[in-house]
């Protein structure tokens, strides 16, 4: 599967900046529908949990089946780069460190993330984080709409408002957990509406008007 991943023709945020993300930090039922639809109650407190960076691939490269599952789906989220360093910080210091906003795909093995007792390997994949080219700056963290597309097909929208922690809430959260370094990614959560990927789509995570990432699906050849 690695071919794959590190074929990759998109230009990565990384790649530009010269930072690759030392983390990347998820957040779970950040969406009352969303958990609603999954069976789950909406968290006390923001539900976090890791991908490795070995997972992000840029627009353009596939995301491949792993064989160990039979039942991928797609995850669309606003993505958060840090452009500096937050350490038990404030809301406000919080949002004063933010890079930029992009589009990114938390991709989940839901099988594997239901048979194990946590999310590491069903959310790890190589493959598993398409993320779009560049981070955009100076955004209102509050109004970002969230959508996903499947074959040209709407599955998920949201807003940033519509978030159970807003942005600046988790980030401050998670700074008084783990040191949020340069170029770390937050992965926000994602609304209602995720599904099933199968070998021959084409998925696509927009944040309207902001940026976007589109990747095809294949079965894993090895």
């Amino acid at each position: 599967m690695g071919k794959h991943a590190s074929g990759n023709p998109g230009i990565l945020w990384w790649a530009v900046s010269m930072i690759r993300p030392g983390k990347i930090v998820c957040v779970g039922r950040n969406y009352r529908d969303h958990a609603k639809e999954m069976g789950n109650e909406i968290p006390k407190e923001p539900l976090i949990f890791l991908k490795p960076p070995s997972s992000v691939i840029g627009t353009g490269s596939p995301i491949v089946l792993p064989r160990a599952s039979s039942h991928v789906e797609f995850e669309g989220e606003i993505g958060v780069v840090i452009g500096t360093a937050l350490r038990r910080a404030t809301s406000e210091e919080a949002m004063a460190a933010v890079r930029g906003v992009l589009a990114m795909n938390d991709v989940t093995a839901r099988d594997l993330q239901r048979s194990d007792l946590q999310w590491t390997r069903a959310k790890g994949f190589d493959s598993f984080c398409p993320v779009a080219a560049a981070p955009i700056p100076d955004l209102d963290l509050d109004t970002l709409t969230i959508v996903t597309r499947v074959n040209g097909t709407e599955k998920q929208r949201a807003t940033s408002a519509d978030m159970v922690f807003p942005i600046h809430e988790l980030l401050a959260y998670i700074s008084h957990i783990m040191t949020l370094e340069p170029g770390d990614l937050v992965a926000t959560g994602t609304p209602a509406g995720v599904g099933p990927l199968v070998a021959g789509d084409v998925v696509e995570v927009i944040v309207a008007g902001v940026s976007r990432v589109t990747n095809p699906v294949i079965e894993d050849e090895e």
